[in-house]
C-alpha cells in the first residue's frame, strides 16, 4: 500500500551536512518515506546507513546532477506527495506537516517553505521565488531581515527546490526535472512548466528550513555562474512567450548594467568574486554559460513544442504571470545567487 509522503535528499560529497539533514527528518511530527540518492558513490553501504536504518539509499557511480538524481528518487518513491530537502538544509519538526497542509485545492501542485540562512536564522534565504524578465530567478525576500513580512499563507510563483513539496499527479502529468539542466535553475524550469499547465503553488511560513547557502559548488565558483547563466537562457527559450522572448537581450543588458553598478558597490555576485581575477571569473562564467546554451537551443526549442500538450495558460497569461512576479532590478543586482 503506497505511503502518503516521500522525502528525497540528493547528496554529493557532503556527508557531514547530510547527517544533520537526516536527523531533522527523523524528528518530523509526521512520518514519511525517506530516500537518499547518493551521487558518485562506490555502491557500498553509506557510513550513515546504520545511524538511519529506515532510509532507502540509491547509489550512483558518478555525479548525475541534481535533476537526474531527483528524478531517480521520484521514480522510486511511493508517496502521493513528494518533498525535496537539500543535503545542506535542516528542517524544523513541523516542516512536512505544514507543507502537506497547503494541498487543499485540487489545482495546488506545489508547496513552498520559509527558508532561513543557517548561519543567521534572522535572515531570509528564500520565501518562494520571483523572476526577472530575462529568465533570471531569485528567492523572494533573499537577504532581508525576517520581520514577519512573509508570515502569511499565500500563493507564490513556485517553491525553491532546496525545500519543496510536489503533488505526484502533477509530476506524472508534466514530467519531472529537465535533466539537460543538471543543476541550478532546475526548480524554476519545473515550477514555470507547472504554472503553464495550470497548477498553483502555496507558500506557508510554518514550513521552516535553515539552509547553508552556496555549499554545493562554492560561492566563488565560475562553473556555478556558467550553469545559472546557461539554464536561464534555456528556461526562457523553452517557456517564455515570443512577445517576451524577443526582448530578452534588452532585459539581459539592463541586468548586466545594473550588476556592474552593484560590483562598484561590492554588492551582489561581485562580492563573492573579489578583485580583478574574480571579475574575470564572473565574465568567463557568463560567456561559457551563453555558449553552452547556444549549443543546446535546438533541443530546447523541440521541448518547447512538446509543452503544448499540457498548456492551460495562454501566452499572454504566462507573460502576465512573469511580470506580476517580477523582482525589482536593484534588488536582483544586490543579491547573490547561492542555492
Amino acid at each position: 500500500m503506497p505511503v502518503a509522503l516521500s522525502v528525497i535528499v540528493v547528496n554529493w560529497n557532503r556527508g557531514d551536512l547530510l547527517a544533520e539533514a537526516l536527523a531533522s527528518l527523523a524528528a518530523q511530527t509526521i512520518g514519511a518515506e525517506i530516500i537518499v540518492v547518493e551521487n558518485e558513490s562506490s555502491g557500498s553501504p553509506h557510513p550513515l546507513a546504520q545511524r538511519f536504518p529506515n532510509v532507502r539509499w540509491i547509489h550512483n557511480r558518478r555525479n548525475e546532477g541534481f535533476c537526474r538524481a531527483n528524478n531517480q528518487g521520484i521514480a522510486a518513491a511511493r508517496g502521493e506527495f513528494i518533498a525535496l530537502l537539500n543535503n545542506d538544509a535542516e528542517a524544523e519538526p513541523g516542516w512536512l506537516e505544514a507543507l502537506l497542509s497547503c494541498f487543499c485545492g485540487e489545482d495546488t501542485g506545489m508547496a513552498a517553505s520559509k527558508i532561513l540562512v543557517h548561519e543567521d536564522p534572522r535572515m531570509i534565504d528564500k520565501a518562494g521565488h520571483l523572476m526577472y524578465p530575462d529568465g533570471q530567478n531569485r528567492g523572494r525576500g533573499t537577504g532581508q531581515l525576517d520581520r514577519g513580512q512573509f508570515d502569511r499563507v499565500e500563493e507564490v510563483l513556485w517553491p525553491d527546490g532546496c525545500a519543496a513539496m510536489y503533488r505526484r499527479s502533477m509530476l506524472n502529468q508534466i514530467g519531472g526535472f529537465d535533466e539537460d539542466l543538471f543543476a541550478y535553475g532546475d526548480d524554476a524550469e519545473l515550477g514555470l512548466r507547472a504554472r503553464i499547465a495550470g497548477w498553483r503553488c502555496i507558500y506557508t511560513p510554518q514550513a521552516v528550513v535553515r539552509h547553508h547557502r552556496g555549499s554545493t559548488l562554492g560561492k566563488s565558483s565560475w562553473r556555478r555562474i556558467a550553469l545559472i547563466e546557461r539554464n536561464r537562457v534555456l528556461l526562457a527559450a523553452r517557456h517564455f512567450p515570443f512577445r517576451l522572448l524577443w526582448r530578452n537581450g534588452y532585459y539581459y543588458g539592463m541586468r548586466i548594467g545594473s550588476g556592474i553598478g552593484a560590483a562598484a558597490r561590492a554588492e551582489g555576485e561581485a562580492a563573492m568574486f573579489p578583485g580583478l581575477a574574480g571579475k574575470v571569473r564572473i565574465a568567463w562564467g557568463l560567456i561559457a554559460g551563453d555558449l553552452a546554451a547556444l549549443r543546446m537551443l535546438p533541443r530546447t526549442f523541440r521541448k518547447r513544442s512538446s509543452t503544448r500538450n499540457i498548456r492551460k495558460l495562454t501566452p499572454r497569461e504566462v507573460r502576465d504571470l512573469i511580470l506580476q512576479n517580477r523582482i525589482p532590478l536593484r534588488e536582483l543586482s544586490s543579491q547573490a545567487a547561492t542555492p
